[in-house]
């Protein structure tokens, strides 16, 4: 128990610094400007419109790295530092967001999937944590083992998400180097900026792994006791 500790406490400092550097990353090549010289909007147009979303609106949003394409109302929202400005920092979120659009459009697995649970997971996993402590508190093994099925399910979501963003930015990628968005002495700067974003994903995934394994070891131990 105590080595699951230990690592619980190292994904939670892979989490912390994983934010601090997509943060630092993306302020890095904010100061970086795109030889194309197309702003996040007008990279996110363009690749909308080569795909065939042609009335798929792009909208500004206040704050930095607020980024994200809402499936519900099928709108990529930007947010103004990437809307606005031509950087490789704008040019990559942008066309990371615009992935998940083209993902969206067709239907793509693990993105469908990841849409079904969410409703799901929003439920279960705030459900989970009370369950956990009263199940600690009461010694309702019972209540352990529904909070564990909960939040397996959070952790399935988070573990689905990861495919989701990498196709993303693979496809992304890719089509900034097609439609020339970006030139090769540029491509160093992308990977940067969307791998670090994929950090993040993966750190959090992690994390909630491993607590999900520590809840297991609880519940098992308390299984023996009896």
């Amino acid at each position: 128990m105590t080595f699951i500790y230990i690592l619980i406490i190292l994904a939670f400092i892979l989490t912390i610094w994983a934010q601090f550097r997509v943060k630092g990353t993306f302020k890095k090549w904010t100061s970086v400007h795109a030889n194309s010289g197309l702003t996040g909007y007008q990279a996110a147009r363009r690749m909308l419109d080569s795909n065939g979303l042609h009335d798929l609106p792009i909208e500004p949003v206040r704050g930095v790295l607020t980024d994200h394409y809402d499936p519900i109302h099928r709108v990529v929202r930007l947010s103004e530092p990437v809307y606005y400005e031509n950087t490789i920092s704008a040019v990559s979120v942008a066309c990371h967001e615009v992935g998940h659009a083209i993902q969206h459009a067709e239907h793509y697995p693990m993105l469908v999937l990841r849409h079904r649970i969410f409703p799901i997971v929003n439920f279960v996993s705030g459900v989970a944590p009370f369950l956990f402590i009263a199940g600690i508190l009461f010694s309702a093994l019972n209540l352990i083992g529904l909070g564990i099925i909960f939040f397996s399910v959070a952790v399935a979501f988070q573990v689905i998400t990861l495919p989701v963003e990498f196709n993303a930015s693979n496809r992304a990628r890719d089509i900034m180097i097609a439609e020339g968005f970006i030139t090769n002495d540029e491509e160093r700067g992308v990977a940067k900026v969307l791998n670090a974003a994929a950090l993040t994903y993966v750190a959090a995934a992690l994390l909630s792994l491993l607590e999900l394994v520590r809840y297991i070891l609880i519940f098992v131990g308390g299984s023996r006791q009896e």
